[in-house]
């Protein structure tokens, strides 16, 4: 049983739903350009149309400084139209006479898109007076924007307060992968940490040691705890003024039982660009003039060989430059290979972070992890072991 409510137990009938969706989708010249939050939360509006619930939808947009019609989700409801397969009304505000007048001729089953909840400065202040707004329109609240469960807004936190709150199929779905993933795994777990900056991670990785058996860093902050060791990186990106935050948490890991795992050979280019000469070198002989850009064949066998070991697997950061040929190898190669070993029953693997879910996705396998979130920075913040107030507010 999940430790939060979720729709299994709410009387949805006839009640007016005050469903927080993440509709944040990116749009170019008033269309939407990519559909992929829309259809997460597809399967909870439509269960909640289906029990006879009249959806309302909450969501924001952007960064608006008050009512700005450039940011306004009146596009974005035509596209959770086309996507939804049924009608999606709209009210130009999301407090006040548009939207309880809206809400009053809606009929059960039907669905309707309030307008951008940050048009009001008072959604980011959580205000009181402003989160009363929002509950007098709604009997019952649901969150289904873990994207944005980290954020103790009037539409994300606030409301929860006021009304019986559960969570939506997405976030239910979210949760209880991350539960699987650190909260009560399987074990061993392994995490793969990569990306370009440890003092962007450093709350992650102290986290982590605690939580995994074994820990792959690589990215660019793999060239920091190398530099750190004394390993001459040459022009490689590293943050040399954090070596001493780099010993730090290796003297923590040895502490916690945490295998550290770095490269043991890098790919060198001395351009940084897609497609630049390349050589793979030992860590004892990267030319002064050389970047790392990716994991060596060395440092891939013995990764895989940490996975191989793994019950679970957390994954969030490139292992390279993973935008650019032919410095994804290292990401693609062990992403591919973690897939092959979710398919076949071996590994619970999770996964999170835009730079990752891109990676991902061009390794073709994002479909094969257990789980992959494209929360970003609610991702994150749970990875750190941060309580996040949307959840917290959905406890049971």
């Amino acid at each position: 049983m999940p430790d939060f409510r979720t729709l299994d137990s709410a009387d949805l009938s006839g009640k007016r739903v005050l469903l927080r969706v993440d509709l944040n989708v990116p749009m170019e010249n008033g269309k939407v350009t990519d559909a992929t939050r829309i259809a997460r939360v597809v399967p909870t509006i439509t269960e909640i149309a289906d029990k006879g619930g009249k959806v309302i939808l909450l969501a924001h947009f952007g960064r608006p400084k008050g009512r700005d019609p450039k940011e306004s989700l009146k596009p974005v409801a035509t596209e959770v139209a086309r996507v939804l397969k049924r009608h999606v009304g709209f009210a130009d505000d999301c407090v006040g006479a548009a939207a309880e007048t809206a809400i009053a001729a809606m009929k059960n089953g039907d669905v309707l898109l309030l307008e951008n909840t940050r048009f009001h400065k008072e959604e980011e202040k959580n205000d009181p007076a402003f989160v009363d707004q929002l509950a007098k329109l709604g009997d019952i609240y649901v969150n289904d924007a873990f994207s944005a469960a980290h954020r103790a807004h009037a539409s994300t936190e606030g409301l929860a307060h006021k009304l019986p709150a559960y969570a939506g199929r997405t976030m239910q779905a979210e949760l209880e992968a991350l539960g699987k993933a650190l909260d009560h795994p399987r074990r061993p777990v392994i995490a793969i940490v990569g990306g370009a900056k440890v003092s962007t991670k450093l709350e992650l990785l102290e986290n982590l040691i605690s939580k995994v058996q074994a820990l792959v860093i690589g990215g660019a902050m793999a060239n920091t705890f190398l530099f750190a060791q004394g390993v001459k990186v040459g022009k490689s990106l590293a943050e040399k003024e954090m070596a001493e935050t780099a010993r730090r948490i290796l003297a923590k890991a040895e502490d916690a039982n945490c295998a550290i795992i770095l490269p043991v050979d890098a790919i060198v280019a001395f351009h940084f660009q897609a497609n630049a000469p390349s050589h793979a070198y030992g860590l004892d002989a990267i030319p002064s003039d050389g970047m790392i850009l990716d994991v060596g064949p060395q440092s891939i066998g013995r990764i895989k060989a940490a996975v191989d070991d793994a019950a679970t697997l957390v994954w969030n950061g490139p292992l390279g430059a993973f935008e650019m040929p032919p410095f994804d190898r290292g990401t693609v190669t062990i992403a591919r290979y973690a897939a092959e070993r979710t398919q076949a029953g071996k590994l619970v693997s999770v996964a999170g972070g835009g730079d990752t879910v891109a990676a991902l996705n061009a390794a073709g396998v994002a479909e094969t992890f257990t789980y992959v979130s494209t929360a970003g920075g609610a991702f994150l913040e749970w990875l750190e072991g941060r309580k996040l107030p949307g959840v917290e507010a959905l406890r049971a």
